[in-house]
């Protein structure tokens, strides 16, 4: 399950939806199923106490950081925002070291420093995880820049979230990103109410049209159905891959639970929440193409269900029975040697 999960290059020609094969739809599935089982065993581990801090789950954007990774390669970049847990499993890193991370274990990959909302992957070259609302743009903008400096043909994916999007480093990134015409894909994931406040009070206009006075091209995709984002993140990765510089998807997608562990989420209403649930979920939306499709049957979808909570099973278990850090790891990975 740690494996990588995104393409080899000789597979990142874009492809329709009809295009898509049998094994990349149950790949889908698995995975947007084990980000869904991990964040509600997260949630779990959180109300026993066992992890603290902020915790901020990926409930319901679950076809957003699928369909963008499946059309990456293995040497592109990713970098986000706090709510990161869905972008470190979709890029393939363990399972059993974001969730040691969470408890603060020295079996993390920051080592039980980091928590919920600082953690990196420098094998599967993702960047954060970070706390500090629209920081991860300007520094994804300059790891798009060593694309271009090294000419190594990747890009950076820059994800952030519509609040962010009205920071002030992020059109100072979006200047430099046009006029160098740097590889970077910036993918807003519009959840429509940011921290607690909606879009509509917040922002306005559209935000995929906030590149416009730079020349960025935006579009606007269903984050809720993993096939729509694919197709986008097909189509644009292989504009930017030619050289074209960048290009803005705001994803219209939802979250089921609040902002963080601590929100009530009194802002909407229980019936709204309800309401995308029943007719928007992406994994009951893919679940439905691949039964009426007949790519699969009922039992081999329950077999995948088993098969990723015995995954999340065994993280959790990991994530408490793996020891606390030293203290003396306080001194440990404040700098580094150049």
């Amino acid at each position: 399950m740690a494996a990588s999960r995104r393409r080899p290059k000789a597979q990142t020609d874009s492809a329709s939806k009809q295009a898509a094969s049998t094994e990349d739809l149950i790949k889908y599935y698995r995975e947007m199923l084990l980000i869904r089982r991990f964040e509600e065993k997260a949630g779990q581990l959180y109300g026993m106490g066992l992890i603290g801090g902020f915790c901020h789950l990926y409930i319901g954007q679950e076809a957003v950081v699928v369909g963008i990774q499946a059309a990456l390669k293995d040497n592109d970049d990713v970098i986000t925002s706090y709510r990161d847990h869905g972008h470190m499993l979709a890029c393939g890193m363990d399972p059993k070291g974001v969730m040691a991370e969470l408890t603060g274990r020295r079996g993390g990959y920051s080592k039980g420093k980091g928590g919920s909302m600082h953690m990196f992957s420098r094998e599967k070259n993702f960047y954060g995880g970070h706390g500090i609302v629209g920081a991860q743009v300007p520094l994804g903008t300059g790891l798009a820049f060593s694309h271009k400096y090294n000419k190594d043909d990747g890009l950076s994916a820059v994800y952030c979230g519509d609040g962010a999007i009205n920071q002030g480093q992020v059109y100072e990134s979006f200047n430099m990103a046009a006029l160098w015409k740097l590889p970077v894909l910036y993918v807003i994931e519009n959840n429509k109410y940011a921290m607690g406040t909606s879009q509509e009070r917040a922002s306005a206009g559209e935000l995929h049209q906030r590149g416009a006075a730079y020349g960025i091209p935006g579009h606007q995709v269903n984050g809720m159905d993993v096939l729509e984002v694919r197709e986008a993140a097909d189509k644009w990765v292989e504009y930017i891959r030619s050289g074209n510089g960048p290009v803005i998807l705001e994803m219209k997608t939802y979250r089921y639970r609040g902002h963080s562990m601590s929100d009530p989420a009194k802002y909407r209403t229980k019936e709204e929440v309800e309401k995308m649930r029943s007719e928007s979920d992406p994994i009951d939306n893919l679940k439905r193409v691949l039964l009426e499709g007949a790519y699969v049957t009922e039992d081999q979808l329950k077999e995948i269900d088993r098969e990723v909570k015995a995954v999340v099973t065994e993280a959790a278990e990991f994530a408490q029975q793996s020891p606390e850090p030293d203290p003396a790891e306080l001194w440990t990975d404040v700098l580094v040697e150049a």
